[in-house]
């Protein structure tokens, strides 16, 4: 199980090496090694829960995992493969820190290329401190810069991705998120086209939860869930507004120093339009932890590149009659279009969904009686 990974990683790092010089082989280098440890830790859930000396909470949390990715397969058409059948504690609460990056004056991210999956809008470390490294001399270089602790990521189908602690670091809700998620991108990964990617694994991850309750019968999971997506799409229309504001403003003459100015109070603005939202639903948005970060271009970047897109999507399946294999089928052939072409017909399906043209797929499931 382990000898076949590990010479697949020697011989991708060789490739790399060849393909980008030895300036960047260390980054490649601790690529690598976190992965090659991840799998090395690797224990099959089965045996997990079977063994006598797991511990209880565990060993509940892996039995609801390995129902998840029974029902991915079975009922969203996710892959049949190991992929989350086993599990690995890494002793941390993060699996990888991403930075994310952005020009002082310009929403859009920058981008960092690689062998085997393209060119991507963040740049992700195994350790924080080489992260928070990373981010500091691109701080130093002028550019706004987030960094952000990820709980899982995909290797696309190359390896069996294991369940990791940090993906049980919230409810069953959270956690079927999370699985239905990064299984998606095994579905469907496009290279250089990270907004798309996520967008779809995102929507594919809404519309998993959502059948997955509905199979459930679980009534006070599924208010609870719905609460959650109305906070996010309250979350997302405050950082999408914000975003168009500050695009605005950076194709505006003004002076730099006038244009920071502005920048800064629309930023002030934006937290304190959560603030507000705070005070009217009288309760904690479940954001408050993003909203202490430095709420810059980068950061606002982030959450561009995993929801923008999302009702495009959703207006797609909407289009298919909700057939997720039709709707598979459907995503996998625009991205293969060529880019300029993809690119517009997906904003023209973004178009649809904010024309209300597109029937929202949230309110056409609701949770079987149990």
């Amino acid at each position: 199980m382990k000898s076949m990974p590990l010479r697949m990683l020697l011989l991708m790092l060789a490739l790399v090496v060849v393909l980008v010089g030895c300036s960047q082989f260390g980054y490649y280098l601790q690529s690598a090694r976190g992965q090659l440890d991840i799998l090395a830790k690797r224990e099959r859930i089965d045996e997990l829960v079977a063994a006598p000396d797991t511990d209880p909470e565990l060993r509940d949390r892996l039995r609801s995992v390995a129902a998840m990715r029974e029902f991915a397969s079975r009922e969203l058409g996710l892959p049949d493969n190991d992929s989350y059948r086993s599990y690995v504690d890494l002793g941390r609460p993060y699996v990888v820190w991403n930075v994310f990056a952005a020009p002082e004056f310009s929403v859009q991210p920058r981008t960092w290329c690689f062998p085997l999956v393209g060119c991507i809008s963040y740049r992700g470390y195994f350790r924080e401190q080489r992260a928070q490294n990373y981010a500091a001399r691109l701080r130093e270089q002028g550019d706004d810069v987030y960094v952000a602790g990820i709980v899982a990521y995909s290797t696309l189908g190359h390896f069996s991705d294991p369940v990791l602690n940090s993906m049980l670091r919230g409810d069953d809700l959270y956690l079927a998120g999370v699985l239905f998620h990064e299984l998606a991108h095994q579905v469907i990964y496009i290279r250089d086209a990270t907004e798309f990617n996520e967008a779809f694994a995102s929507l594919v991850e809404e519309v998993g939860v959502q059948r997955w309750l509905a199979a459930q019968g679980d009534t006070d999971s599924w208010l609870r869930w719905q609460q959650r997506q109305q906070r996010r799409a309250e979350f997302t229309a405050l950082v999408t507004a914000t975003r168009e504001r500050l695009q605005t403003l950076y194709t505006d003459t003004l002076d730099v120093e006038r244009r920071r100015q502005r920048k800064y109070q629309i930023i002030s603005a934006l937290r304190d339009a959560h603030e507000q939202l705070r005070a009217e639903i009288g309760e904690d948005t479940g954001y408050e932890t993003w909203f202490a970060g430095p709420l810059n271009n980068a950061q606002l970047s982030s959450v561009a590149t995993y929801r923008r897109l999302v009702p495009a999507f959703r207006a797609l399946l909407a289009e298919t009659g909700n057939d997720l294999d039709a709707f598979y089928a459907e995503v996998t052939r625009i991205g293969e279009l060529p880019e300029e072409q993809r690119i517009a017909t997906m904003e023209q399906w973004l178009q649809t969904a904010q024309s209300g043209l597109a029937v929202a797929t949230a309110v056409s499931i609701e949770p079987a009686t149990p």
